[in-house]
């Protein structure tokens, strides 16, 4: 059993009203809020960033305080000078603050690596196989991103998807857990873990992690989670009420935790690393290197991390987390509850407006992803509307979870024998009608007039439809984007590196 006393946490600051006003102080604290962009009208307006479940803004208080810590910077590795040695604490810290964060006891640790869940996952996928040789089946769920499900099909051997809930409205809800039960038994013998996503980047629903990892438990298999979604919005604890329902690997991104720039990060048992050499070599892992042989250090996480560390990428990140933390998770879960309350309610009403998965908060744990559709208008030709004519910044496509996409619209892409579905040919997903939504995601930044906007973009759009269509010509390259006929713009006249470079030589 893990020990109460044990596990480390990060406290919450102030009394709860403290906690509120310092959560609303920290809303406008974030670059890139007050960014403008010509519209297609002529105008010029702030934008409305509505993308947070792909990337999220930075956070400007966490890049103050990394830019005073970079005052210090120098590589870690060495304590004998005074640079080497802060940035040699500020990191070790930065690990204390991540395990904290979610909870971990000292039988985990935390490991910094890629710039996302990806690195993570493909890095653990590796690791599993190898300590598991003899366990070659992975079960995951129909709502994965592609990143919680390719570094499996890869590096272990089959993955078994099993399907999801209907809500009482037969909308897609969370993870069938009988179905999860059934596929677990059948594959007892083979299955080495069991990968899911906490909250899917489609419809935002939320799965009981905790559960899934008790019932992978019971029949020897590991239970490893996906919060790339999940880390920024909702608490999140890697222990349970013991280790029978514990999580043995969590990984997060960092640039969807308001540290873009950070890297990726794991949280996994210590355990889990014994006996099995790093799936990358090089310095700072090893404790001895002749011609001949080396030798790999015990120690974590410096096993699993060689060579020089984004230093600042990680104390963004730490800084970051230790901020949202002193806050409280909790008043960050409830502030957004009630906006993606007052969202679904406000976009339900658009006519002609489809959301997918279980969308009533009654019946579904969730957080603020909200996927749809306008009727009769493609996804690529709604996310470009709301971009080019009212500067509402959202995403259209599949978000990188391909197969669950097509599911929810109806459609399914090539089956196992490689022949494709009589309901996703040639016609039906073809370069103009690539089947996909829009999606519109909210972070700590949104509020409700953000939410006013873009509904009444889209309400606009809803009752123009043709005005729009005649606007707009499909990109024929297989995405299911559309550009403006007429309007441009270009984003080297917004940015550009070279020029920036040249425009400081000359002030010299």
């Amino acid at each position: 059993m893990i020990e109460p006393a044990s596990m480390s946490h990060i406290l919450s600051l102030g009394s709860r009203a403290e906690r509120k006003d310092r959560l609303e102080a920290l809303r406008g604290a974030f670059t890139g809020l007050d960014t403008e962009y010509p519209l297609a009208d002529g105008t010029r307006a702030p934008r409305t960033y509505l993308d947070s479940a792909a990337s999220t803004l930075r956070c400007t208080v966490a890049d103050d305080i990394v830019a005073r810590a970079l005052r210090h910077y120098a590589n870690t590795h060495s304590t004998l000078h005074a640079g080497a040695r802060i940035m040699t604490h500020l990191y070790e810290q930065a690990h204390a603050i991540v395990e904290a964060f979610v909870g971990a006891s000292d039988a985990y640790t935390s490991i910094f690596t890629g710039s996302g869940v990806t690195g993570g996952l493909n890095r653990m996928a590796r690791t599993l196989a190898e300590r598991r040789p003899n366990r070659d089946v992975v079960i995951a769920t129909m709502m994965e991103h592609h990143a919680n499900d390719l570094p499996h099909r890869k590096h272990v051997g089959e993955v078994v998807h099993v399907p999801l809930e209907k809500d009482p409205d037969g909308e897609a809800g969370r993870v069938d857990l009988e179905a999860l039960q059934a596929a677990i038994d059948a594959h007892a013998d083979r299955l080495n873990y069991v990968a899911i996503t906490a909250v899917s980047n489609v419809t935002g629903i939320a799965n009981p992690v905790h559960e899934v990892a008790r019932r992978a438990h019971a029949a020897g298999a590991l239970c490893v989670v996906d919060a790339a979604q999940s880390a920024a919005h909702a608490p999140l604890r890697v222990t349970g009420t013991g280790d029978a329902d514990a999580i043995d690997v969590l990984c997060m991104s960092g640039h969807k935790i308001y540290a873009p720039g950070s890297p990726g990060v794991i949280v996994a048992r210590k355990a889990l690393f014994e006996g099995v050499e790093p799936q990358e070599v090089g310095g700072g892992i090893v404790d001895r290197v002749e011609t001949g042989a080396y030798e790999i250090t015990d120690a974590l996480p410096e096993r699993e991390e060689a060579g020089t560390p984004n230093l600042p990428g990680a104390l963004r990140l730490a800084a970051t987390l230790q901020l949202l933390g002193r806050i409280g998770m909790d008043l960050v879960e409830e502030d957004e509850r009630a906006l993606t309350q007052y969202a679904l309610e406000r976009f339900a009403a658009v006519d002609g407006l489809t959301l997918y998965g279980s969308h009533r908060l009654e019946v579904a744990e969730r957080i603020g992803v909200i996927a749809f559709n306008l009727d009769d208008l493609p996804h690529g030709l709604v996310a470009a509307a709301l971009n080019d004519y009212f500067g509402v910044a959202v995403r259209n496509a599949c978000f990188c979870a391909q197969p669950f996409v097509r599911q929810l619209l109806g459609r399914r892409g090539p089956q196992g024998d490689g022949a494709p579905s009589e309901t996703c040919g040639p016609d039906a997903c073809g370069p103009s009608t690539q089947p996909g939504m829009v999606r519109a995601s909210l972070g700590l930044y949104n509020t409700e007039a953000d939410v006013d906007r873009a509904v009444e973009a889209l309400a606009d759009v809803a009752e123009r439809p043709d005005w729009y269509r005649q606007r707009y010509r499909p990109v024929r390259n297989g995405s299911g984007d559309w550009v403006h006929c007429d309007f441009e713009h270009p984003p080297e006249a917004e940015m550009d590196l070279r020029g920036a470079v040249d425009a400081w030589l000359r002030t010299i």
